[in-house]
């Protein structure tokens, strides 16, 4: 998909319906499976909270010849094998699938962070039978690094594979 047809917006109060709409069966199915209201309103807050804290940055992901809110994609500072990294995820929405919006809008998102950066390497950690999110690595420019057990949510390890950018090397 062409970048010029998408835009990422700050992750705002009125995002929650978004939330909402992400937390099915089938959009959550590779990471645990739809959460509770109260954990929904708990990620939300999270999500508020990733910029004035100081540790990432989430956005909606809106069409940019309507304004319509299809998905999101994001980063916050993590540890990861002893190392402070910034760990990055998105969801877009089932209608929306499938069009290149994932990796378009990630591609977006990896360049803002480059701009801004302390930290030196973004990973992902997509399940390794989840072969949409593993392409929008692939596109987006993340190097595979091999499996992992990852553990997300809390108190459950899947399969993952572990995607890597050093965002020195990606231009601001």
């Amino acid at each position: 998909m062409d970048p010029s047809l998408l835009r990422l917006e700050p992750w705002t109060d009125a995002d929650l319906a978004l939330l909402r709409l992400i937390n099915t069966p089938e959009m959550r199915k590779h990471v645990g499976g739809p959460e509770t209201e109260e954990q929904v309103l708990h990620r939300h807050r999270r999500y508020l909270d990733f910029v004035p804290s100081g540790i990432g940055c989430m956005y909606r992901i809106v069409l940019a010849e309507d304004g319509t809110a299809v998905g999101s994609v994001g980063y916050a500072e993590r540890t990861w094998q002893g190392e402070a990294v910034y760990e990055m995820g998105w969801n877009v929405l089932t209608p929306y699938q499938g069009r290149g919006i994932a990796a378009a809008a990630t591609t977006a998102a990896v360049a803002a962070l480059a701009r801004l950066a302390r930290l030196p390497h973004l990973h992902a950690f997509p399940a390794i039978d989840n072969p949409a999110s593993n392409a929008v690595c692939r596109k987006a420019g993340f190097t595979l690094l091999g499996e992992t057990d990852f553990e997300f949510p809390p108190g459950r390890f899947t399969r993952s594979n572990d995607w890597r950018v050093t965002l020195a090397d990606r231009p601001a």
